[in-house]
Protein backbone atom coordinates (compact mmCIF):
# COMPACT_ATOMS: atom_id res chain seq x y z
CA UNK A 1 0.00 0.00 0.00
CA UNK A 2 1.33 3.40 -0.96
CA UNK A 3 1.57 6.40 1.37
CA UNK A 4 -1.40 7.89 -0.49
CA UNK A 5 -3.48 4.76 0.19
CA UNK A 6 -2.72 5.06 3.88
CA UNK A 7 -3.44 8.79 3.97
CA UNK A 8 -6.81 8.32 2.28
CA UNK A 9 -8.18 5.80 4.78
CA UNK A 10 -6.77 6.41 8.27
CA UNK A 11 -9.49 8.93 9.20
CA UNK A 12 -12.75 6.99 9.46
CA UNK A 13 -14.80 10.20 9.64
CA UNK A 14 -13.60 11.39 6.23
CA UNK A 15 -15.71 10.67 3.14
CA UNK A 16 -14.47 7.30 1.88
CA UNK A 17 -11.96 7.55 -0.94
CA UNK A 18 -9.46 4.94 -2.08
CA UNK A 19 -6.42 6.41 -3.80
CA UNK A 20 -5.43 4.92 -7.16
CA UNK A 21 -2.32 6.98 -7.90
CA UNK A 22 -0.54 10.07 -6.63
CA UNK A 23 -3.59 12.35 -6.73
CA UNK A 24 -3.56 12.90 -2.96
CA UNK A 25 0.11 13.88 -2.97
CA UNK A 26 -0.45 16.27 -5.90
CA UNK A 27 -3.49 17.84 -4.23
CA UNK A 28 -1.65 18.35 -0.94
CA UNK A 29 1.35 19.90 -2.70
CA UNK A 30 -0.88 22.22 -4.74
CA UNK A 31 -2.75 23.31 -1.60
CA UNK A 32 0.48 24.14 0.19
CA UNK A 33 1.76 26.12 -2.80
CA UNK A 34 -1.59 27.87 -3.38
CA UNK A 35 -2.07 26.39 -6.86
CA UNK A 36 -5.45 25.67 -8.47
CA UNK A 37 -6.22 22.11 -9.57
CA UNK A 38 -8.02 20.74 -12.61
CA UNK A 39 -9.43 17.20 -12.31
CA UNK A 40 -9.95 15.42 -15.61
CA UNK A 41 -11.86 12.17 -15.81
CA UNK A 42 -15.00 10.31 -16.93
CA UNK A 43 -18.39 10.56 -15.27
CA UNK A 44 -18.69 8.76 -11.96
CA UNK A 45 -14.99 7.96 -11.51
CA UNK A 46 -14.77 9.66 -8.10
CA UNK A 47 -13.77 13.27 -8.80
CA UNK A 48 -16.36 14.81 -6.49
CA UNK A 49 -15.74 12.26 -3.73
CA UNK A 50 -12.02 12.95 -4.00
CA UNK A 51 -12.56 16.69 -3.46
CA UNK A 52 -14.88 16.02 -0.52
CA UNK A 53 -12.28 13.71 1.00
CA UNK A 54 -9.44 16.20 0.58
CA UNK A 55 -11.46 19.10 1.99
CA UNK A 56 -12.13 17.03 5.09
CA UNK A 57 -8.50 15.94 5.44
CA UNK A 58 -7.31 19.54 5.10
CA UNK A 59 -9.94 20.82 7.50
CA UNK A 60 -11.34 23.32 5.00
CA UNK A 61 -14.99 24.09 4.23
CA UNK A 62 -16.07 23.00 0.76
CA UNK A 63 -18.32 25.09 -1.49
CA UNK A 64 -19.39 23.16 -4.59
CA UNK A 65 -21.01 24.46 -7.76
CA UNK A 66 -22.56 22.13 -10.34
CA UNK A 67 -21.90 24.11 -13.51
CA UNK A 68 -24.39 24.26 -16.38
CA UNK A 69 -24.94 26.32 -19.50
CA UNK A 70 -26.98 29.01 -17.72
CA UNK A 71 -24.38 29.81 -15.07
CA UNK A 72 -22.92 33.28 -15.49
CA UNK A 73 -20.10 35.17 -13.83
CA UNK A 74 -22.71 36.94 -11.66
CA UNK A 75 -23.97 33.58 -10.41
CA UNK A 76 -20.45 32.80 -9.18
CA UNK A 77 -19.42 36.23 -7.93
CA UNK A 78 -22.70 37.69 -6.65
CA UNK A 79 -25.31 40.31 -7.47
CA UNK A 80 -27.62 42.91 -6.04
CA UNK A 81 -30.99 41.51 -5.00
CA UNK A 82 -34.16 43.06 -3.69
CA UNK A 83 -34.58 41.88 -0.10
CA UNK A 84 -37.19 43.25 2.30
CA UNK A 85 -37.73 46.31 0.15
CA UNK A 86 -33.99 47.07 -0.03
CA UNK A 87 -31.41 46.35 -2.67
CA UNK A 88 -28.58 44.40 -1.06
CA UNK A 89 -25.48 42.69 -2.37
CA UNK A 90 -25.47 38.89 -2.04
CA UNK A 91 -22.18 37.03 -2.45
CA UNK A 92 -22.05 34.18 -4.94
CA UNK A 93 -20.42 30.85 -4.03
CA UNK A 94 -17.00 31.81 -5.42
CA UNK A 95 -16.94 35.04 -3.42
CA UNK A 96 -18.03 33.22 -0.25
CA UNK A 97 -15.22 30.71 -0.73
CA UNK A 98 -12.64 33.48 -1.09
CA UNK A 99 -13.92 35.34 1.97
CA UNK A 100 -14.01 32.16 4.09
CA UNK A 101 -10.78 30.61 2.88
CA UNK A 102 -12.71 27.59 1.61
CA UNK A 103 -12.13 25.13 -1.20
CA UNK A 104 -14.32 26.13 -4.15
CA UNK A 105 -15.17 23.21 -6.44
CA UNK A 106 -16.53 24.05 -9.90
CA UNK A 107 -17.82 20.73 -11.21
CA UNK A 108 -17.96 20.31 -15.02
CA UNK A 109 -16.71 23.85 -15.51
CA UNK A 110 -16.85 23.76 -19.31
CA UNK A 111 -20.64 23.56 -19.12
CA UNK A 112 -20.70 27.13 -17.74
CA UNK A 113 -20.74 30.20 -19.98
CA UNK A 114 -17.44 31.63 -21.17
CA UNK A 115 -17.61 34.71 -18.93
CA UNK A 116 -17.69 32.39 -15.92
CA UNK A 117 -14.27 30.99 -16.69
CA UNK A 118 -12.78 34.41 -17.37
CA UNK A 119 -13.74 35.64 -13.90
CA UNK A 120 -11.57 32.97 -12.24
CA UNK A 121 -8.37 33.96 -14.09
CA UNK A 122 -7.09 36.45 -11.49
CA UNK A 123 -7.58 33.76 -8.85
CA UNK A 124 -5.49 31.22 -10.74
CA UNK A 125 -2.22 33.13 -11.09
CA UNK A 126 0.17 34.94 -8.75
CA UNK A 127 -2.44 37.61 -7.96
CA UNK A 128 -4.96 35.26 -6.30
CA UNK A 129 -7.55 38.02 -6.48
CA UNK A 130 -11.26 38.20 -7.19
CA UNK A 131 -12.53 41.41 -8.74
CA UNK A 132 -15.98 42.50 -7.59
CA UNK A 133 -16.61 45.18 -10.18
CA UNK A 134 -20.15 45.95 -9.02
CA UNK A 135 -18.79 46.72 -5.53
CA UNK A 136 -15.62 48.42 -6.69
CA UNK A 137 -13.74 45.92 -4.53
CA UNK A 138 -10.95 43.42 -5.05
CA UNK A 139 -10.67 40.48 -2.68
CA UNK A 140 -7.29 38.95 -1.92
CA UNK A 141 -7.64 35.21 -1.44
CA UNK A 142 -6.34 33.97 1.93
CA UNK A 143 -3.75 31.21 2.07
CA UNK A 144 -6.36 28.53 2.80
CA UNK A 145 -8.46 29.29 -0.29
CA UNK A 146 -8.18 26.78 -3.13
CA UNK A 147 -9.89 26.57 -6.51
CA UNK A 148 -10.65 23.13 -7.92
CA UNK A 149 -12.36 22.53 -11.26
CA UNK A 150 -13.36 19.32 -13.00
CA UNK A 151 -14.53 18.16 -16.37
CA UNK A 152 -14.93 15.07 -18.51
CA UNK A 153 -12.62 15.38 -21.57
CA UNK A 154 -14.26 12.46 -23.39
CA UNK A 155 -17.71 14.00 -23.13
CA UNK A 156 -16.89 17.51 -24.24
CA UNK A 157 -17.17 18.69 -27.84
CA UNK A 158 -14.70 20.87 -29.65
CA UNK A 159 -16.99 23.82 -29.01
CA UNK A 160 -17.06 23.07 -25.27
CA UNK A 161 -13.59 22.87 -23.88
CA UNK A 162 -11.39 24.89 -21.57
CA UNK A 163 -9.30 27.50 -23.33
CA UNK A 164 -5.52 26.98 -23.20
CA UNK A 165 -5.28 30.30 -21.33
CA UNK A 166 -7.38 28.74 -18.56
CA UNK A 167 -5.97 25.21 -18.60
CA UNK A 168 -2.36 26.30 -18.32
CA UNK A 169 -3.05 28.19 -15.12
CA UNK A 170 -3.78 24.96 -13.26
CA UNK A 171 -2.18 21.78 -12.04
CA UNK A 172 -3.88 18.85 -13.77
CA UNK A 173 -4.76 15.49 -12.27
CA UNK A 174 -5.89 12.73 -14.61
CA UNK A 175 -8.48 10.47 -13.02
CA UNK A 176 -10.08 7.32 -14.36
CA UNK A 177 -11.98 4.31 -13.14
CA UNK A 178 -10.07 2.38 -10.47
CA UNK A 179 -8.21 -0.84 -11.21
CA UNK A 180 -10.06 -4.10 -10.64
CA UNK A 181 -9.03 -4.74 -7.02
CA UNK A 182 -9.51 -1.10 -6.02
CA UNK A 183 -12.96 -0.93 -7.59
CA UNK A 184 -14.02 -4.13 -5.86
CA UNK A 185 -12.99 -2.62 -2.50
CA UNK A 186 -14.87 0.59 -3.23
CA UNK A 187 -18.09 -1.21 -4.24
CA UNK A 188 -17.90 -3.44 -1.15
CA UNK A 189 -17.31 -0.48 1.16
CA UNK A 190 -19.98 1.77 -0.32
CA UNK A 191 -22.76 -0.79 -0.88
CA UNK A 192 -22.06 -3.51 1.68
CA UNK A 193 -22.29 -6.43 -0.78
CA UNK A 194 -20.00 -9.45 -0.62
CA UNK A 195 -16.60 -9.59 -2.26
CA UNK A 196 -17.77 -12.10 -4.87
CA UNK A 197 -20.81 -10.00 -5.75
CA UNK A 198 -18.61 -6.92 -6.08
CA UNK A 199 -16.18 -8.82 -8.32
CA UNK A 200 -19.04 -9.89 -10.59
CA UNK A 201 -20.22 -6.27 -10.92
CA UNK A 202 -16.73 -4.97 -11.68
CA UNK A 203 -16.21 -7.69 -14.30
CA UNK A 204 -19.51 -6.65 -15.89
CA UNK A 205 -18.51 -2.99 -15.87
CA UNK A 206 -15.14 -3.84 -17.41
CA UNK A 207 -16.89 -5.66 -20.27
CA UNK A 208 -19.24 -2.71 -20.89
CA UNK A 209 -16.32 -0.27 -20.88
CA UNK A 210 -14.71 -2.23 -23.70
CA UNK A 211 -17.70 -1.82 -26.01
CA UNK A 212 -17.56 0.43 -29.06
CA UNK A 213 -17.93 4.01 -27.81
CA UNK A 214 -19.63 5.05 -31.05
CA UNK A 215 -22.57 2.93 -29.95
CA UNK A 216 -22.28 3.70 -26.27
CA UNK A 217 -20.59 7.07 -25.64
CA UNK A 218 -20.95 6.71 -21.85
CA UNK A 219 -20.05 3.57 -19.89
CA UNK A 220 -20.84 2.14 -16.48
CA UNK A 221 -19.25 4.23 -13.76
CA UNK A 222 -18.07 3.22 -10.32
CA UNK A 223 -21.02 5.23 -8.99
CA UNK A 224 -23.43 3.03 -10.96
CA UNK A 225 -21.83 -0.11 -9.53
CA UNK A 226 -22.37 1.17 -6.01
CA UNK A 227 -26.01 1.94 -6.85
CA UNK A 228 -26.41 -1.59 -8.22
CA UNK A 229 -24.99 -3.03 -5.00
CA UNK A 230 -27.36 -0.92 -2.90
CA UNK A 231 -30.35 -2.20 -4.89
CA UNK A 232 -29.12 -5.76 -4.38
CA UNK A 233 -29.03 -5.08 -0.64
CA UNK A 234 -32.72 -4.20 -0.89
CA UNK A 235 -33.57 -7.62 -2.32
CA UNK A 236 -33.33 -7.11 -6.08
CA UNK A 237 -31.56 -9.85 -7.99
CA UNK A 238 -28.15 -8.94 -9.45
CA UNK A 239 -29.64 -8.82 -12.96
CA UNK A 240 -32.61 -6.67 -11.88
CA UNK A 241 -30.34 -4.29 -10.00
CA UNK A 242 -27.85 -4.03 -12.87
CA UNK A 243 -30.62 -3.35 -15.37
CA UNK A 244 -32.02 -0.52 -13.24
CA UNK A 245 -28.73 1.10 -12.17
CA UNK A 246 -26.32 0.25 -14.99
CA UNK A 247 -28.22 -0.52 -18.20
CA UNK A 248 -31.21 1.82 -18.30
CA UNK A 249 -29.32 5.04 -17.41
CA UNK A 250 -26.85 4.44 -20.24
CA UNK A 251 -29.12 4.40 -23.28
CA UNK A 252 -32.69 4.67 -24.58
CA UNK A 253 -31.88 2.73 -27.76
CA UNK A 254 -33.82 -0.55 -27.67
CA UNK A 255 -31.25 -2.47 -29.72
CA UNK A 256 -28.39 -1.32 -27.51
CA UNK A 257 -30.43 -2.17 -24.42
CA UNK A 258 -30.95 -5.72 -25.70
CA UNK A 259 -27.24 -6.07 -26.34
CA UNK A 260 -26.38 -4.83 -22.85
CA UNK A 261 -28.98 -7.16 -21.34
CA UNK A 262 -27.17 -10.10 -22.94
CA UNK A 263 -23.88 -8.90 -21.47
CA UNK A 264 -25.52 -8.66 -18.04
CA UNK A 265 -26.88 -12.21 -18.32
CA UNK A 266 -23.38 -13.45 -19.12
CA UNK A 267 -21.91 -12.04 -15.90
CA UNK A 268 -24.72 -12.01 -13.34
CA UNK A 269 -27.11 -14.57 -11.90
CA UNK A 270 -30.89 -14.20 -11.71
Amino acid sequence: MSSSDTASNTDNSAPYYLSTGNEIDVFNAAFRRKLPIMLKGPTGCGKTRFVEHMAHKLGRPLISVACHEDITAADLVGRYLLTGGETVWVDGPLTRAVREGAICYLDEIVEARADSTVVIHPLTDHRRELNLERLGETLKAPDDFMLVVSYNPGYQSVLKDLKPSTRQRMVAVEMTYPGFDHEVKIVMQESGITEQAAKDLVKLASAIRKLDNSTLPEVSSTRSLVATGLLMQEGLSPREAARAAMLMPLTDDADVQRGLAEVIQSYLAD
